[in-house]
């Protein structure tokens, strides 16, 4: 046997095509990471201005918004409680008290929601105050845990509990082919991936608050949410392979893996993001579930409904696409997963 025969028979037309496929996400996935995260700078930062007197509030927003680069979106706030509740809310990121019978103002920041995001205001801030002579008094309202370190572990559990969703998926999926024969087939993955995802939430909750005091927050909160995301993450996935058979793995790792793991606000919060990292960040089930655990952790279970509804969007649509795909009159052949395209078979 010549070795174009030899090559010919090692190597596929399925298998070249799958080796160049992992090649192209392979460079997405350097694109996307470094992308997203080699040159973190805020920009539009939600912050708040709290002055006794108008005039002044009004003048101080009016300097923060001419900033160079717009870092911040300043707005006026009515006094330091609406502040801090605004902070708790998560609708603002930080804010200054300015007390114009000292040389001292306060900031308001919450590291709860990204450290560094908390640390840039910081620094930022008593920049500009030292130019005008001022001194500046930092309090964390919503301050990330001691065993928290960066604020990054809410990010970390939910990139853990969408690896758990996808693979499951898969597994589940390559078991007997790579696509769902018939309904009752369908019916019986999902039904597994259910279960498979209340016992991964359970036991990341209790991994990341019990047991290692990572996270605080409600372990039956954190129980429900984990839940909803390993589903939301498998459901999508035996979609896209219902859809497109064995490439459905590699489109799960592109949205979840290349797409979402750097736009989540993990390493840096969302403000730090580009444009397009942060545009699309919230609506994938990294971003959202990141976003709802910090939530839970810090700050009372607070702005998580469009999170939730985010995600619950994702484990339904994949449910019924799933489902539905299942149904249709179709016989496709079933696509071998250990063996290639060609060998004999017994």
């Amino acid at each position: 046997m010549s070795f174009v025969d030899e090559l010919k028979s090692a190597v596929t037309p399925r298998a070249a095509l799958l080796v160049v496929g992992v090649f192209a996400l392979q460079l997405l996935f350097i694109t996307s990471y470094v992308g997203a995260l080699h040159n973190p700078k805020p920009v539009d930062v939600p912050f708040g201005v709290v002055a006794p007197q108008q005039q002044i509030a009004t003048a101080l927003n009016d300097r923060l918004e001419k900033l160079p680069g717009d870092p911040l979106d300043p707005h006026v706030v009515a006094d330091e409680a609406e502040a801090r509740d605004q902070i708790m809310n998560r609708e603002i990121d930080g804010a200054l008290i300015v007390d114009p019978r000292g040389r001292t103002d306060t900031l308001l920041v919450a590291s709860g929601g990204g450290k560094v995001l908390s640390a840039t205001l910081e620094a930022m801030i008593t920049k500009l105050e030292a130019a005008n002579q001022r001194l500046v008094r930092t309090v964390d309202v919503a301050p990330s845990s001691s065993q928290d370190f960066n604020g990054l572990s809410a990010f970390y559990l939910v990139i853990g509990w969408c690896v758990g969703g996808y693979i499951c998926a898969a597994i589940l999926a390559i078991s007997a082919g790579s696509r769902p024969a018939n309904r009752e087939r369908a019916l019986i993955r999902l039904g597994t991936l259910a279960l498979y995802a209340a016992l991964g939430g359970l036991g990341g909750a209790i991994i990341v608050g019990p047991i290692l005091g990572a996270l605080p927050g409600s372990v039956a909160a954190l129980w429900g949410l984990g839940t909803l995301v390993v589903f939301a993450v498998g459901a999508a996935t035996l979609a896209l392979q219902s859809v497109f058979g064995i490439v459905g793995i590699g489109l799960a790792i592109l949205l979840i893996v290349i797409a979402g793991n750097p736009s989540a606000g993990g390493a840096f919060p969302l403000p730090m993001l580009p444009p397009f990292w942060r545009a699309i960040g919230p609506y994938l089930p990294p971003g959202a579930g990141t976003w709802a655990a910090r939530s839970i952790a810090y700050f009372k279970g607070n702005d998580m409904t469009a999170s939730m509804v985010i995600l619950s969007v994702w484990a339904i649509v994949g449910s019924a696409v799933t489902l539905v795909l299942s149904s249709v009159k179709r016989h496709p052949k079933a696509e071998p997963i250990a063996g290639e395209v060609g060998e004999p078979r017994a």
